[in-house]
């Protein structure tokens, strides 16, 4: 990045300032760039978009307002067009879609999308709107029915922990078939990863996209231990994803580790193009790196330094400080 001014340097810099939306106010870490010739201050659309989304993060959280990808997820899950929920939730004509596409819900509204993830709920608010349902529509709402899953929810609660989707897990959402995805994209890259060394790419892979988009990848939470940040439950995360196995490697001076490894490929298509860039950062900058260096590297960080001591979760603010990026 180079001065608009002057095209001359610039530091980036960030400091904790407070923002008020819809009366209330937070406080966020606010990312900004220095132009060292003139002394001015200046950010990029990126900057800004990253700086507001800490702020409506917290909103969302603090009112129980489902963020833009869940809101998505609910409509694909029952079939139905923007338009019709709308329609069946008594909001405006277009209203379903600007939530999806980022528009902050009224608290009201945000409660009633929450409310709807409930199917029974949801034929109630279509029964009560008097929405008319295609066979169609009732079969595949019926098979909804009959196909929930509890033991999805009970997977979730193994490799995630009971840790709700806030500034403990970057903001985002919980999804095993992503984290899967961003583990195989190492071990393919690297023909398989240590899972010492995996904890740390999995660490840095979050806390450089919350830091850079607002948001975490994986939806993990991480902890301090004396051997660096690891996933909140690292041992469940590699012996219960599917398709990736623990290879016990025997070391020249007798001791063992475990080596993840797979025989299949990431998906590239689970993953956003932000989302693999960011990947594809931590994995030039450690590729070359075994375990014990990486481990030595993240000691380095005030995420592992301040929360060591306790083994205290590590708050996602501390993307704003990291050393190694």
């Amino acid at each position: 990045m180079k001065s608009p001014f002057t095209g001359g340097e610039v530091t980036l810099n960030h400091e904790r300032r407070c923002a008020v939306f819809r009366k209330e106010q937070f406080s966020y870490e606010h990312r900004y760039y220095h132009c060292v010739d003139t002394g001015e201050d200046f950010t990029t659309t990126q900057l800004d978009e990253v700086n507001t989304s800490q702020v409506y993060n917290q909103y969302r959280v603090k009112h129980g307002i489902p963020f833009a990808d869940e809101i998505k997820a609910i409509r694909t899950k029952y079939g139905f067009s923007a338009s019709k929920m709308s329609r069946i939730l008594g909001f405006g004509d277009n209203t379903y879609r600007l939530y999806e596409n980022g528009d902050m819900p009224s608290v009201a509204n945000g409660k009633t999308l929450m409310a709807i993830k409930d199917i029974s709920v949801f034929l109630k608010y279509a029964n009560d709107a008097g929405e008319d349902f295609t066979s169609a529509d009732n079969d595949r709402i019926m098979k909804l029915r009959q196909t929930e899953n509890p033991m999805q929810d009970y997977q979730l609660s193994l490799v995630f922990g009971n840790v709700p989707r806030g500034a403990e897990n970057g903001y985002t959402e919980q999804s095993v078939s992503k984290l899967k995805n961003v583990m195989l994209f190492y071990i393919e890259k690297m023909g398989g990863v240590f899972v010492t060394k995996m904890n740390k790419l999995l660490f840095y892979s979050d806390f450089i996209a919350y830091r850079e988009y607002g948001q975490a990848i994986t939806g993990l939470s991480y902890k301090a231990i004396q051997y660096g940040p690891v996933p909140l439950k690292w041992d469940k995360v590699y012996s219960i994803t599917d398709d990736i196995e623990q290879e016990i490697v025997e070391f020249k001076n007798g001791n063992c580790g475990q080596k993840l490894v797979s025989e299949i490929s990431f998906d590239a298509a689970s993953l956003t193009k932000e989302q693999i860039e960011v990947l594809s950062t931590v994995y030039q900058k450690f590729k070359a790196c075994d375990a014990n260096e990486i481990s030595r590297i993240s000691h380095k960080e005030d995420a592992w330094k301040e929360n060591q001591k306790n083994r205290q979760i590590i708050n996602f603010n501390y993307a704003f400080s990291l050393k190694a990026f």
